[in-house]
């Protein structure tokens, strides 16, 4: 699973001109699936992208967390993150999850992220969203936690 997370001080995802989901300060996270992706991935990225130490403390060093913090977390599905851009103009989408896989794993994503983090905010699966958001530094981070079926070869 992919997580492209941006450090805001604020964001918000519509669909159809509707608020689906809106923080204040906090984290903004496109959250992609790939192929061979399992529970367990997205069990072990939760808790990496929670604890993540990207947000300053009193002496102006990144060593707090969300959680920390207590900051919103916004998590919208991108499908895209699971490209492959290593050649050509056309992305290839042969790594991402199927569509129905996707979205269980989102949905479990989201699911576990409510039972851990007090403030959290989605955009829905498969809609045309349009996401605003106020980036905080600017800090952006990638994070990956690697599929099975990759890992193991």
């Amino acid at each position: 699973m992919i997580a492209l997370l941006q450090r805001v001080t604020q964001a918000h995802v519509q669909v159809d001109g509707k608020d689906t989901g809106r923080i204040g300060a906090g984290l903004l996270v496109l959250l992609g699936v790939e192929r061979g992706d399992t529970e367990a991935q997205a069990d072990r990225l939760l808790e990496r992208l929670l604890t993540y130490r990207i947000f300053a403390d009193d002496a102006g060093k990144l060593n707090l967390s969300l959680q920390d913090q207590r900051g919103g977390l916004l998590l919208v599905p991108q499908f895209t993150l699971a490209a492959d851009t290593r050649r050509g103009t056309r992305p290839g989408f042969s790594s991402a999850a199927t569509p129905v896989i996707g979205k269980q794993l989102f949905h479990y994503f989201v699911e576990r992220a409510r039972q851990q983090h007090p403030e959290v905010a989605t955009g829905i699966f498969g809609a045309d969203m349009q996401v605003w958001l106020c980036n905080d530094g600017p800090v952006t981070f990638w994070l990956q936690v690697t599929p099975q079926s990759a890992a193991e070869q």
